[in-house]
């Protein structure tokens, strides 16, 4: 198995950690870059300065790589105020454009460029299935914010690297900062009931089938453009809790009518929109392709994660389980 040198922008978040882990488990070499960078005990992966707006020395990392995945971006886990909003923007346009400039200047440029978007590009959707032939783009913010991080993608002249926007839905892993933990813990405080109208879509993917996703992308030489990154079956919210209670063995949760979620996002400093946005997304340029999902179906997902979290649990200090 060929050894790949990674270049992984923005990853010492959720995902990052993941796909740190994941290609280093494979033999890879990952350089993160990263606005705080950290010594790692990993021999494979180092981190490296940058500020996601300027080109400065991490270039010459960049130069002669495999692969550039761009993960960068401010988390939208918060109140869509003036500020927040223009750092949203900035932190995902500024840092498509600095890496697009910086592949330019290459002079063996990455072969393949996988830039982060997001499901939400979509209208809210509970009519139909959102895929990327025919899915509708909405409008708002959150919106508005995806479109200007594909232009910016797209208008980047690699002609000797290919570019692949990653539209991913919520990806359910290990991690305390992930979401699965947020609606696992709802769960157990009785508190994991419908939320809202409790007939929005939900669209997720395991952690699994994200980095087999990425991997599949890689390499494949003929796959460019926007790939919806979801489960092929996203399913109501009230289902989608559903199955992590019985999961659990919970048979109550308490609801959260949107009042009550207008509430508690103004106090929790985020917006409605992440629980009450009808994502309905589905992965039919994957599909087509010729990917198999491992974890198709949410309740076997569920399943999954929770017993890796509990295998995690028991493993003897210094031991991490890993995933089936």
């Amino acid at each position: 198995m060929k050894t790949r040198t990674i270049v992984l922008a923005g990853g010492t978040g959720f995902l990052g950690r993941m796909l740190t882990a994941h290609f280093c488990a494979r033999g890879d070499r990952v350089i993160v870059l990263a606005r705080r960078p950290q010594k790692r005990s990993d021999p494979l992966c180092r981190e490296v300065r940058w500020d996601g707006s300027s080109i400065s020395s991490w270039v010459a990392d960049l130069d002669g790589s495999d692969v550039l995945i761009n993960l960068a971006g401010r988390t939208v886990n918060c109140r869509y105020a003036a500020r927040n909003r223009r750092h949203i923007v900035d932190s995902r346009v500024q840092s498509t454009k600095v890496l697009g400039q910086a592949i330019a200047r290459c002079v063996r440029p990455p072969r393949v460029w996988l830039n982060s978007s997001s499901a939400t590009i979509y209208r809210h959707a509970e009519d139909r299935a959102m895929d990327e032939l025919t899915g509708e783009f909405g409008d708002g913010f959150s919106v508005d914010v995806c479109r200007a991080w594909e232009r910016e993608f797209d208008a980047a002249a690699t002609p000797f690297t290919r570019k692949v926007a990653l539209r991913a839905a919520m990806v359910m892993g290990r991690g305390a900062d992930g979401p699965f933990t947020m609606f696992e813990r709802l769960a157990r405080l009785r508190l994991g009931g419908s939320m809202g109208p409790g007939t929005q879509y939900v669209s997720w993917l395991h952690e699994y089938d994200f980095c087999a996703a990425l991997e599949w992308l890689i390499a494949a030489g003929d796959l460019c453009g926007a790939f919806n990154l979801a489960s092929p079956h996203p399913l109501p919210n009230r289902d989608f809790l559903h199955e992590i209670r019985q999961a659990l063995g919970i048979s109550f949760g308490l609801p959260a009518p949107r009042l009550l979620l207008e509430i508690g996002a103004f106090f929790l400093r985020t917006e409605t929109e992440l629980p009450l946005k009808s994502r309905r997304v589905v992965p039919r340029r994957l599909e087509e392709s010729g990917f198999t999902f491992r974890f198709p179906n949410w309740p076997d997902a569920v399943r999954e994660l929770l017993q890796v979290q509990t295998s995690a649990a028991l493993a003897p200090s210094g031991h991490a389980a890993t995933s089936k």
